[in-house]
């Protein structure tokens, strides 16, 4: 486990076993002025967060001692940590379990260093931000409460991560307008349109499932084929 670069920006985890990946990422970031701990193994990675004041966690999926899967669980359990999953093109499986696991984004390899740089400062600039004083929204038999964040779905409460409810929440304030990916990327994850790649539509599928009563024929939260999608009371 190895550790660089000033503290300006604070200090990203970044627990990736492959060291030319490794070395291009804490460049870049170094670069933007975060110091970087890098670790190759799960247990490194929860060592370190355990010692340090760690504003991010880069986490990839396939590590030779753990599942990157049960190291997000680990560090959700326990903290709202902005969390970016890294993934190889064909797991599509272990990218949906992360989103749901609550990892804000994720990458797919190859990818571009500059790229996940720009997606940590993204993200880390939301983080910082105070969650306003929302009051509560409706659509349906769905009810949000912006101040609690929580949602209730016929009386039951329905469990979203942080990023969903994000996504629900702006999309409940904006009945019926339609936005499309890179805007919904813009307003909720703070990201430039460019950086968009498929979180948008990931996680407008989990939300189907959690608040529409048949996600194969939604009612509420509808695509606009070409455009976007819009939520309709």
């Amino acid at each position: 486990m190895t550790g660089g670069g000033s503290a300006r920006g604070g200090t990203i985890l970044l627990v990736e076993d492959e060291e030319d990946i490794a070395t291009l990422v804490r460049t870049y970031l170094e670069k933007d002025g975060f110091r970087v701990i890098w670790a190759t193994r799960g247990t490194d990675g929860l060592l370190a967060l355990e010692q340090n004041e760690i504003r991010l966690a880069i986490l990839d999926l396939q590590l030779p001692d753990a599942d990157g899967l049960d190291l997000c669980r680990a560090i959700r359990s326990t903290s709202r940590l902005p969390i970016v999953i890294v993934t190889a093109r064909d797991e599509e499986i272990d990218r949906i379990t992360g989103l749901e696991l609550g990892a804000d984004d994720y990458v797919t390899k190859p990818f571009s260093p500059r790229e996940l740089a720009a997606r940590v400062r993204a993200l880390l600039r939301r983080a910082s931000t105070q969650p306003e004083q929302r009051g509560a929204l409706s659509f349906g038999d769905v009810v949000l409460d912006g101040d609690a964040r929580e949602v209730r779905r016929a009386g039951g409460e329905v469990a979203l991560t942080a990023r969903e409810f994000d996504l629900l929440w702006f999309l409940a304030s904006h009945p019926r307008r339609v936005f499309s990916r890179d805007q919904l990327m813009t307003s909720v994850w703070g990201y430039e349109p460019a950086l968009e790649t498929g979180t948008v539509t990931v996680h407008v599928r989990r939300l189907r499932k959690k608040v529409e009563a048949d996600p194969a024929r939604p009612r509420h939260l509808q695509t606009v084929w070409g455009v976007g999608y819009r939520l309709v009371p």
